[in-house]
C-alpha cells in the first residue's frame, strides 16, 4: 500500500522528507524556540557547538509537489503570517523575520510564502565567529541537498550520518558549551526508546549542555515513557491544533522538551506560544517538569493568550 512519507504510525523503513511537512505545527513551535535558544546561549561570550541531530535539506520551496500535497504550511506558517504581527512578542517578530529573510532570497516578497527555512538556515543565521555547527542528515539525498544550500561556507560542517550515534564522538566538545537539537522522524517503533537511550549517554558526556527534543503526542505510554527518563527541572513546551482540524493519524499535537534550558527561556516562550496558539485557534503549555512527572494538560489559547 502506498503512504505518504511522513511522521505516521511507525514504518518499518524510514523514509521521512520534511519537504512534505515544512512550515507546518511542528515548525511553528521547533523553530521558534530553537532562535530563542540560539538567542539566548550566544549572549555569553564563549564559542558554542551547535548540533542538528535530524537536519534535512537546509530549506523548502512550498510550491513544489511534496509541500503542495499535504498543504500542511497553510494550517501552519501561512496562517500566522495572514495573522499579520500586530502586539506580536519579540520571539514570534524573531521568527517571521527568519523565515522572510529566507523567502527573499528566492525574489520578491509574496503572498503566500513561497520558500520556507529549514533548522540548519536558522541556524547558520545565528552562528558568530567561533561558534561551531554540524549538521547531520542520514538520507543521502537530503544530505546531497543540504550541501548544495551551503556550498562554500565553511562555518558549517554537514555529515551524512546518524546524528544520534555521531553526538558520541561530539560530545563533550572542545568549547564545552553545546546546544544539540533533536528531531526524529519517529518512523521506528522504538524510536522514543533509542531517544532515551542515546540522550542518557550523551548528557552523562555533557551534562551542562542544551538539549532540545522534539516529538509527537500520538502514543501516550511511548511519550509518558520517555518523558520519565528526562532529569528533573526539565522544560515541556506543547503546542496543538484545534480538535478535529486535521484527520486521524495526522499530526495534531506535539512537543518539544528542553534539558538544561538558558536562564527567561521558559518565561519568552510562554508569551510567543500563547500569542501563536491564539493565531491558529490552538492549545499551548509551557512547564517545567521534575523528573519522572506526567505530562501537564494544554491550556486553552484564548484563556492563556488573554488571561
Amino acid at each position: 500500500m502506498k503512504h505518504e512519507p511522513g511522521r505516521g504510525c511507525y514504518r518499518g523503513r524510514v523514509n521521512y522528507r520534511h519537504a512534505f511537512h515544512a512550515g507546518n505545527l511542528a515548525d511553528l513551535l521547533k523553530h521558534t524556540a530553537l532562535i530563542e535558544l540560539l538567542r539566548l546561549l550566544t549572549r555569553k561570550d564563549k564559542p558554542l557547538l551547535v548540533v542538528d541531530t535530524h537536519a534535512g535539506r537546509g530549506g523548502y520551496d512550498l510550491g513544489a509537489v511534496p509541500a503542495a500535497r499535504t498543504a500542511e504550511a497553510a494550517g501552519g506558517i501561512h496562517r500566522l503570517m495572514a495573522a499579520g504581527e500586530r502586539g506580536a512578542p519579540e520571539p514570534v517578530k524573531r521568527y517571521l523575520a527568519a523565515v522572510r529573510g529566507y523567502d527573499r532570497k528566492f525574489g520578491p516578497a509574496r503572498r503566500p510564502l513561497s520558500h520556507y527555512p529549514g533548522s540548519p538556515r536558522l541556524v547558520r543565521g545565528l552562528l558568530r565567529p567561533g561558534d561551531r555547527f554540524v549538521a547531520c542528515e542520514l538520507q543521502g539525498g537530503e544530505a546531497q541537498a543540504l550541501r548544495r544550500e551551503f556550498a562554500g561556507d565553511k562555518a558549517i560542517e554537514v555529515r551524512e550520518t546518524d546524528g544520534l550515534k555521531a553526538l558520541r564522538a561530539l560530545l563533550p566538545p572542545r568549547e564545552r558549551r553545546a546546544l544539540v537539537f533533536v528531531d526524529p522522524p519517529f518512523e521506528k517503533p522504538d524510536e522514543f526508546e533509542r531517544l532515551a537511550r542515546e540522550l542518557g549517554q550523551a548528557r552523562r558526556r555533557l551534562a551542562t549542555g542544551c538539549y532540545a527534543i522534539w516529538y509527537p503526542l500520538k502514543d501516550p505510554v511511548a511519550v509518558a515513557t520517555f518523558e520519565a527518563s528526562l532529569p528533573a527541572g526539565w522544560l515541556r513546551l506543547e503546542l496543538a491544533l484545534p480538535d478535529g482540524a486535521v484527520p486521524a493519524g495526522k499530526l495534531a499535537a506535539c512537543a518539544l522538551a528542553i534539558v538544561n534550558p538558558p536562564w527567561t527561556f521558559a518565561e519568552v516562550l510562554e508569551e510567543a506560544l500563547a500569542w501563536i496558539a491564539a493565531r491558529i485557534e490552538g492549545r499551548f503549555s509551557v512547564a517545567l517538569r521534575p523528573a519522572g512527572a506526567p505530562a501537564s494538560r494544554s491550556s486553552d489559547s484564548k484563556s492563556s493568550a488573554n488571561g
